[in-house]
């Protein structure tokens, strides 16, 4: 039977849960792109309105390196499948919970610091979905097929994205402005309601992986996962961090950012501009298929740092690109910056794994995954639009430049695991 299909619940749970992870995330990112800043803000600037958004954009990346040693610690103790379940929960609800939140108008300072907590809620979660989702689809991966079982869960992030992205051009299509803001924008987090549901029945259907049952048969879990794995394998933590960090910097340079830039400084209209991505997002998906399939038949190593080089040569043209003026040379550089995304991307899931023993495995791709995701994603968006403010468009690819650098350099010196 091919692997696919004999291991298609699995390869469901890994998709689906990180759908429901890019999908709640990303209808935060979008949403501070368009109205969270005045309606949770009071100021006149409408740049530190957006500045403003963007920190609070940022914070749930703060708070997931802190799930990450959370959940990384029991799932390198007490499995897998539980601890996916707990995170997932964990995200969903604080993801609902912002479909409620009082604005500045209605309770004053505390509709901030509301929306501040159940932010740090989301990257909490988040700090432990993709480690365990990846895990869960890469341990139950035949020999040879690692990178495609891998992908599984970050074809997650296009699904997600497109959900996310073609609800609010729906909501911007049937709204006012004036509904939109005063409550269309809650829509999409009522309905991530939904999608957590369908994730975790599919999960709570799954089995533990093969991986992690027989590294039980062999010793007991470390007490404290986290202590063994600073001790034993930083470098390899610091390789991981570095080979993230493209991968987060395209996505939201070319999404979040993209879209407060070109509906706030360029004048391109909100639906037009969330077609226009939601088109590009095709090439994010072919981009991590192309990616799975490659390393399989050449090495992650090889896709990973083709990719990472591309971005650093994105980099170069994407502010250009993006301030063209021109509808078609603005898509063309959100497909190519999302389908080098893709092959940055899509082999993560298969190559982290491979830097740390099982018994550290959880803890030590989330921790990785996650800390890079600081340095790539959240900081991506601050540092575009300071760099838009600063020097003019053509300086906001740069950011890339060195995020493709970045992880080149920890592609290149990660250390190999002794066997």
């Amino acid at each position: 039977m091919n692997p696919i299909r004999q291991h298609g619940r699995v390869l469901t749970a890994s998709l689906v849960g990180t759908a429901v992870e890019f999908y709640d995330f990303y209808i935060y990112a979008t949403a501070a792109a368009l109205v969270i800043g005045p309606l949770f803000f009071p100021t006149t600037s409408a740049t530190a309105q957006t500045l403003l958004a963007f920190m609070t954009f940022g914070l749930a990346f703060f708070a997931r390196p802190v799930g990450a040693i959370v959940f990384g610690h029991f799932g390198d103790r007490i499995g897998r499948k539980s601890t996916l379940v707990a995170s997932l929960m964990l995200m969903g609800t604080s993801t609902l919970l912002i479909a409620f939140l009082p604005t500045y108008a209605m309770a004053g300072w505390i509709a901030p610091a509301l929306l501040c907590t159940l932010r740090f809620g989301q990257g909490f979660g988040l700090g432990g979905e993709w480690g365990g989702a990846a895990l869960l689809a890469v341990e139950n991966a035949p020999k040879g097929w690692e990178a495609r079982f891998g992908s599984a869960p970050q074809l997650g992030a296009p699904v997600g994205f497109f959900f996310a992205n073609g609800l609010f051009l729906l909501l911007g299509l049937g709204l006012s402005d004036e509904d939109f803001a005063s409550w269309g924008w809650r829509v999409p987090f009522l309905a991530s309601a939904v999608l957590v549901g369908v994730g975790l029945w599919v999960r709570l259907k799954i089995g533990e992986t093969p991986s992690f049952k027989a590294e039980l048969e062999k010793a007991p879990p470390p007490n404290v996962p986290i202590t063994r794995l600073l001790r034993d394998h930083t470098p390899a933590v610091l390789a991981g961090i570095a080979g993230v960090v493209a991968c987060f910097a395209v996505f939201y340079l070319a999404t979040t950012f993209a879209l407060s830039f070109a509906t706030t400084k360029l004048g391109y209209a909100k639906q037009e501009f969330l077609a226009v991505q939601l088109g590009a997002n095709t090439f994010f998906a072919l981009g991590i298929l192309v990616a799975g399939y490659w390393a399989d038949k050449s090495s992650v190593q090889r896709v990973l740092g083709t990719g990472a080089a591309l971005t650093a040569v994105i980099g170069l043209f994407f502010g250009t690109g993006l301030g063209s003026g021109s509808l078609p040379v603005v898509f063309a550089t959100l497909a190519g910056s999302l389908f080098v995304m893709g092959l940055a991307y899509g082999p993560l899931g298969a190559w982290l794994p491979t830097l740390f023993p099982v018994a550290v495995r959880y803890t030590g791709i989330s921790l990785a995954f996650n800390i890079g995701g600081i340095i790539g994603g959240a900081l991506a968006p601050f540092a575009a639009a300071w760099a838009a403010n600063v020097g003019g468009t053509a300086y906001v690819g740069l950011f890339l430049t060195l995020a493709g650098a970045m992880t080149v350099a920890g592609v290149n010196f990660a250390p190999k695991l002794r066997p």
